[in-house]
């Protein structure tokens, strides 16, 4: 019977050649991660947008589904709150709060015009001098009299012009849309 050859070499990888392999890779994410830096204030944003816009249409298919007046208030620079009006009045029903995070706000930075859809930009929550706006039944969006109000809300990370986000509301159909700053004009 003849022995099992062997190779004279182990197989694999050394562990000097290990260890390089895994600098090289390291050095390669943190180019990736540099980048990063530059698109991440625009991303929270993003994301502040989409929390505003997905808070609205609760409310407005709430109000709708429900055939319930629902009240939206923006709370401070961080916060958008629902309340369901309930029968007989004045009983409510709070539907949730949400809280923008990751540094993102309610504000509008000097020098940025109005959004395509003209509603106004005199303040990062502006409806028109509205002090309070309700979703109404057939998911107009109303000011306390039973009006139609439009707005627009402004979103940002504080000191990022580019990272300048708006979600206006039309009010007679409760149609909401949402807006990016390029630094030169808002896209859809």
């Amino acid at each position: 019977m003849k022995p099992v050859s062997r190779p004279s070499a182990a197989a694999g990888f050394s562990l000097v050649e290990v260890i390089l392999g895994l600098m090289l890779a390291g050095i390669l994410a943190g180019f990736g991660l540099l980048g990063m830096n530059a698109i991440l204030p625009g991303m929270r944003a993003d994301e502040g947008m989409n929390q505003v816009m997905a808070q609205l249409r609760k409310g407005r298919s709430t109000a709708m589904s429900q055939r319930r007046t629902v009240e939206v208030r923006f709370q401070g620079a961080y916060a958008v709150q629902l309340v369901r009006h309930d029968w007989p009045p004045p009983a409510v029903s709070g539907l949730g709060t949400v809280r923008l995070g990751n540094n993102c706000r309610f504000l509008q930075l000097e020098g940025v015009p109005d959004t395509p859809d003209g509603f106004g930009n005199r303040a990062a929550v502006d409806f028109g001098g509205a002090s309070s706006l309700f979703f109404l039944a057939d998911g107009t969006l109303a000011d306390g009299s039973g009006d139609p109000v439009n707005g627009t809300v402004f979103i940002a990370v504080p000191g990022r012009v580019d990272s300048i986000r708006a979600v206006t509301v039309l009010g007679a159909s409760g149609r909401i849309r949402s807006y990016r700053w390029t630094g030169k004009e808002w896209i859809p």
